[in-house]
């Protein structure tokens, strides 16, 4: 069965939450970094957030924020008995497709130095742009064909 996005609620937010915090804190500790369960929820509440769904069995989430430069995945997550079977690409996928149909200039993210998940990007067409303390930015601009 194929993938889905589904709009996520704020019953959803606990979820998302302790998916992150689970993919993420080895890196905020490593990055010598504070985890705030307030700013993530902050986060969650200003942004698009949809769930990623395969046979009704819930995979991971995407959080979005956009402005007139750009469609910006802040938050792509992967429960980590479900990676390697395709859904981050698949949702790289999706959101880029709206980037296209929303006429963005853009899509970009931000991701740690470190994270491995910076291979998934480059091979969908992402390419660094610039560094933020422990961070990259990247960016695949819409007229950009994969790489």
């Amino acid at each position: 069965m194929a993938f889905e996005l589904r709009p996520a609620t704020l019953r959803d937010l606990d979820f998302a939450r302790e998916l992150t915090r689970q993919n993420m804190l080895r890196y905020y500790i490593q990055h010598d970094l504070l985890w705030q369960d307030e700013g993530f929820d902050v986060g969650w509440a200003g942004r698009e957030n949809w769930l990623i769904v395969r046979d009704e069995t819930l995979l991971g989430y995407v959080s979005l924020s956009r402005d007139a430069n750009a469609l910006y995945i802040r938050e792509l997550h992967v429960i980590e008995a479900f990676r390697g079977q395709g859904a981050g690409s698949w949702a790289i996928d999706q959101v880029f497709a709206m980037a296209c149909k929303e006429w963005r200039p853009a899509l970009r993210l931000t991701v740690f130095e470190n994270n491995p998940a910076q291979g998934l990007y480059e091979r969908k067409g992402l390419k660094v742009v610039g560094t933020d303390e422990c961070f990259l930015r990247m960016q695949r601009d819409i007229d950009a064909l994969p790489g």
